[in-house]
């Protein structure tokens, strides 16, 4: 019954599935929103000494949010507090790449619609330090940061298709040859340049329609049910069932849910930042990484565990080598090598460790006994270390990691056990095999 399951789950995920994952768009979003990590993972950090895990009376004393705090906090501004800017010319440029376009044309392209969306405003004001004070334009900065990035995705996708629809249908200037590349590339994207600049005026300057508003509130309901413990648990049930059936379900399921995720973490950073002591998300993408997916997707860090004290030798073998990388949330050797992929005993821990540990941690958070996370540290980092960093120096987020390893160890150790017993007895028989032989 079990194989036919997964034969049917196979032939009915597998093509759809394959398909999805290769699909422009999506890979696009996944990649332009992985190349934002580092300057993501940098902001975070200088987050968290903007607001230092230290006690509230010795920062006043030393008047730390004035000296320091505020300068450290420019650099979150700029970097995480714009992450729609990069990310709306990245994404263009990996999918104008996969077109077989001009990536850089493409990012520029996207990258001056997406500024054309954000109204400046004429303003009076006094700098730090000035003896007068300054008129001059002001581009907000509200849809610059998360808020902006749906409208960045859409802006991206218009501009690379329009360059594509310019370029199929031949109405681009073309010159002779001879002219240097990068100037024949610049042309060539002039008429898709004036097309988009044209319709963006119109709609944004014009008719003053605020495009991030509008799509911010389409897709609120979306990030509310995210952020929400039932969204948290069709999130871990669908990347381990695409991982069962061979499928990097982070890989998917990550490409469509990233950006959501990345707005719940910049909201708790702004949060934290303007001193809020209760942020207000719990799902974003770092509440996954070091509370629910430790060792990797699936929790298997208490499978790990198991397989370094097994009888058989063949998990044990497996389980010392996997150690390493496990410790450091890297657990593609026990996914393909136990294997979990396919594997009847193994499949129901696999998805219920970590809907478990996602359900008591977020309750965790809900009840504040843990704090919720802020910032993004690096995925590699040991899970009580990342946990750490996350909520901002929260030493309850490392006992709830410690308590999830064994929440996990004892939800694997029976399916555990009767694989042990299969291998054992499988290891048995070869080994009678080979001495008869």
């Amino acid at each position: 019954m079990g194989n036919n399951f997964f034969s049917f789950m196979e032939k009915t995920l597998m093509g759809p599935m394959s398909k999805l994952a290769n699909q422009k768009h999506l890979l696009a979003v996944r990649n332009g929103m992985i190349s934002t990590i580092p300057l993501t993972i940098v902001g975070s950090f200088f987050l968290i000494l903007a607001s230092p895990p230290l006690s509230p009376a010795f920062l006043k004393s030393i008047d730390y949010a004035n000296k320091y705090g505020m300068n450290f906090a420019l650099v979150f501004r700029l970097s995480m507090g714009i992450i729609a800017v990069f990310a709306t010319y990245n994404i263009a440029y990996y999918l104008a790449k996969s077109y077989n376009l001009d990536g850089v044309s493409a990012g520029t392209l996207a990258l001056v619609a997406f500024m054309m969306t954000q109204i400046p405003l004429f303003l009076e004001f006094t700098l730090k330090n000035a003896a007068e004070p300054t008129k001059g334009w002001v581009i907000p900065m509200s849809n610059l940061g998360s808020a902006g990035l749906f409208g960045g995705i859409i802006i991206a996708f218009f501009a690379v298709e329009t360059l594509r629809f310019f370029k199929e249908h031949r109405l681009v200037i073309r010159m002779p040859d001879g002219v240097p590349e990068a100037v024949g590339r610049s042309f060539e994207s002039l008429f898709p340049t004036i097309f988009v600049v044209v319709v963006v005026y119109i709609i944004s300057i014009h008719f003053g329609f605020d495009i991030h508003k509008f799509l911010y509130g389409f897709f609120k309901p979306l990030i509310s049910l995210v952020n929400h413990p039932a969204g948290v648990i069709v999130i871990v049930f669908l990347v381990t069932l695409l991982w069962a059936c061979g499928i990097h379900g982070v890989a998917i399921i990550g490409s469509v849910a990233r950006p959501i995720w990345l707005i719940l973490l910049d909201q708790n950073g702004a949060a934290l930042e303007a001193g809020a002591k209760v942020l207000p998300n719990i799902g974003a993408e770092p509440f996954y990484q070091w509370f629910i997916w430790i060792g990797g997707s699936g929790c298997t860090i208490g499978l790990l565990i198991l397989m370094v004290f097994s009888k058989s030798k063949q998990l044990k073998s497996l389980g010392r080598i996997a150690l390493l990388p496990g410790i450091f949330n890297i657990n593609e050797p026990i996914i393909f090598g136990t294997p979990i992929m396919l594997n009847p005993f193994l499949i129901i821990p696999f998805m219920l460790a970590p809907i478990t540990t996602a359900l008591l941690s977020y309750f965790a958070m809900a009840a504040n006994m843990v704090s919720r996370v802020s910032t993004l540290a690096p995925w590699t980092f040991p899970g009580p270390i990342g946990a750490y960093l996350a909520t901002n120096g929260d030493f309850r987020a490392v006992i709830l990691v410690f308590i999830n390893i064994a929440i996990s160890t004892i939800i694997y150790f029976p399916f555990f056990k009767l694989y042990e017993k299969k291998l054992i007895a499988e290891e048995k028989i070869n080994s009678e095999v080979k001495t008869a032989d």
